[in-house]
C-alpha cells in the first residue's frame, strides 16, 4: 500500500492552514461517493470541498469516518445556499449541515455566492461569524465574490473572509481578482480548475509543455494555479486520477511556462453562464 502524498499547506489570515491542494466532492452522493471520496483521502487529500446545495455532506461525513485518518489532520468545506442568508436561516443551516455530516465543526465554511439581488450577503456574512463564535466552524470565507462585495463585507463588519473560491483556470485566469484577493490577505480557491474537462485538455501548448517535463497535462494546469498560490480543487473519481492530481510538487513549471500558459486567457474563457441567474441554484 503506498504512503500517502504529502501536501504543503497555505496560512490564512485568521492563523489557520489549508492543504495548497483539495478534493472536489460535487456528484460524489451515497455510498460510491463515500467510496471515492474515501479513496481520496487514502491517497492524501486532507482538503475536502463539499456544499449543502451538493447534498453529499452526509457522503463526506461518512467518509472522514470510514478513511480512519484523525479528524485533526482534514480540513472540511461546506457553503451556504444563497436562498438562506437570512441571519437566524444561516445559522440553522450550518447547523443542518453538521448533522447531516454528523461532524462537530466545519473547517472552513463558505457563503457560495453574494445573491446580490436579495442584499443579504452581509447578513449572512455576520450570521457565519457568530457560527465561528460558536465553535461551529473554524474559518469562514466566501465563493464567487468580487471586490465590490468583499469591500462590503470587511468595511460592514471588520472581518475579513479567509478564502474566495472562484471560477479559475487557463482559459478565466482571474488576474484582477486573484491580485485582489492577496492584496487582501484572502487566498483565492479554484473551482473547476481543469475547465470541466473542455477543449483545455486537449490544448496544443500545454501539451508541450506536459511532454517536456514528463507530466501529464492536468498536472501542468494543477501546477500551474499552485504556482498562482491559488488552491486548486479538482475532482476525480478513479484512484490513479487522485493521485495524479496530486503529484504536483516534484516538478515546477518555469516562468517561460507561466508566460505562455497566460496567452491561453481568452474572452470567452468563462465556463459559468454570464446570467446571475446561473447561481439561483446555489
Amino acid at each position: 500500500m503506498m504512503s500517502p502524498i504529502s501536501i504543503p499547506s497555505i496560512r490564512l489570515n485568521d492563523g489557520n492552514d489549508l492543504p495548497a491542494v483539495g478534493f472536489g466532492t460535487y456528484k460524489l452522493n451515497g455510498s460510491a461517493g463515500v467510496s471515492d471520496i474515501v479513496s481520496a483521502i487514502k491517497v492524501g487529500y486532507r482538503l475536502l470541498d463539499s456544499a449543502f446545495n451538493y447534498e453529499n455532506e452526509g457522503a463526506v461525513g461518512e467518509a472522514v469516518r470510514e478513511a480512519g485518518i484523525a479528524r485533526d489532520k482534514l480540513r472540511i468545506v461546506s457553503k451556504l445556499p444563497g436562498r438562506h442568508h437570512h441571519f437566524e436561516e444561516a445559522i440553522a443551516t450550518v447547523e443542518e449541515s453538521l448533522y447531516r455530516a454528523q461532524l462537530d465543526y466545519y473547517d472552513l465554511y463558505l457563503i457560495h455566492w453574494p445573491n446580490p439581488s436579495k442584499d443579504l450577503y452581509v447578513e449572512a456574512w455576520q450570521a457565519l461569524i457568530e457560527a465561528r463564535k460558536k465553535g461551529l466552524i473554524r474559518s469562514i470565507g466566501v465563493c464567487n465574490f468580487l471586490p465590490e462585495h468583499l469591500e462590503r463585507l470587511i468595511k460592514e463588519t471588520g472581518v475579513t473572509p479567509v478564502v474566495n473560491q472562484v471560477e479559475l483556470h487557463p482559459y478565466f485566469p482571474q488576474e484582477e481578482q486573484r491580485a485582489w484577493d492577496k492584496a487582501h490577505g484572502i487566498v483565492t480557491e479554484s473551482w473547476s480548475p481543469l475547465g470541466r474537462a473542455s477543449k483545455l485538455l486537449q490544448d496544443d501548448m500545454i501539451k508541450k509543455i506536459a511532454d517536456r517535463l514528463g507530466k501529464s497535462i492536468p498536472q501542468v494546469i494543477l501546477r500551474w494555479h499552485v504556482q498562482l498560490g491559488a488552491i486548486p480543487i479538482p475532482k476525480a473519481s478513479s484512484k490513479e486520477r487522485q493521485i495524479e492530481n496530486l503529484s504536483l510538487f516534484d516538478f515546477e513549471l518555469s516562468p517561460q511556462d507561466v508566460e505562455i500558459i497566460a496567452t491561453l486567457a481568452r474572452p470567452d474563457g468563462r465556463l459559468a453562464d454570464q446570467d446571475p441567474a446561473r447561481y439561483e441554484e446555489f
